[in-house]
């Protein structure tokens, strides 16, 4: 049975595509918005899994530079393959809605190259995050942290510590970490390459955390790396933000699976909240 997610990042191929190109018809589906603008990395998720089937083989990098936002209702996706190649496909893609292009994408497919020894530099999760289940959600920390749109799509824990923006007592360093998991993940079940898109861009803007008036933080450039197939459970997040000036930030996060593998990175260009 498909979950929630996959079900709300289907979409369907044309029997009538055009050429080379695919075309595909989904729809940005009502409750993984917030305020009314879709998650970033859901819309993500949604052009990627259509690239997917073209390229017929999963995302392992893939770059999105956002044109306007996201909004519940019917979509396109079309994706037009760039290069099909024996272990890798790049191909590209837009996502539109009536006559608005949503984002554009680029992406390289094929399945992560399995390890091969000891890796020779990586990074390892924070050596201060308690497990999943000693790790309190955001409305043990603040009543008005009540998920409602896309948090009820996901659960989302957070370092104690790190909840500072939301009581009002900001901790003066841009950075966020906690555990990621899809509502009603199963212990067993694994979170495939298309939901590390959207683990990508779930959290909190750690921007918060240095003083920012939390707001609406327009992403402009988002690029996932998919570094490895997570184990079953829930991922580990740290996101954080090293440059803020002239009305911009970049955000760079990391995911490690239950076995404290790195299984994802990412960075993004974004606007200050407005």
């Amino acid at each position: 049975m498909a979950s929630a997610f996959e079900t709300a990042t289907a979409a369907t191929r044309r029997p009538d595509s055009p050429g080379s190109r695919s075309v595909y018809d989904g729809a940005v589906a009502d409750g993984w918005d917030i305020g009314g603008v879709a998650n970033g990395g859901y819309v993500l998720a949604l052009a990627a899994r259509a690239m997917a089937d073209t390229a017929g083989r999963p995302p392992l990098s893939v770059t999105a530079h956002y044109l306007a936002p996201g909004r519940p209702g019917p979509c396109v996706v079309e994706v037009e393959p760039v290069r099909i190649g024996r272990r890798m496909a790049t191909v590209a893609a837009r996502l539109t809605q009536g006559d608005t292009e949503v984002i554009r994408v680029l992406g390289t497919f094929g399945a992560p190259p399995a390890p091969d020894g000891e890796p020779i530099a990586t990074v390892a999760p924070p050596a201060d995050l308690p497990d999943y289940e000693h790790t309190p959600t955001m409305e043990r920390f603040s009543p008005t942290m009540a998920p409602s749109g896309f948090p009820r799509q996901v659960e989302m824990r957070i370092r104690p510590g790190d909840e500072g923006f939301a009581v009002e007592r900001p901790t003066g360093r841009a950075e966020l970490a906690g555990w990621f998991a899809l509502a009603g993940q199963a212990p067993g079940d694994a979170i495939d390459a298309i939901g590390l898109l959207l683990a990508a861009d779930a959290f909190f803007p750690p921007v918060f955390n240095a003083g920012v008036t939390p707001g609406w933080v327009p992403t402009l450039e988002l690029t996932v790396h998919i570094r490895a197939v997570p184990a079953p459970g829930p991922v580990a997040a740290r996101f954080h933000s090293d440059v803020i000036a002239g009305g911009l930030l970049n955000e760079d996060g990391e995911l490690w699976d239950s076995t404290g593998t790195l299984v994802a990175q990412s960075r993004q260009l974004a606007l200050m909240p407005r």
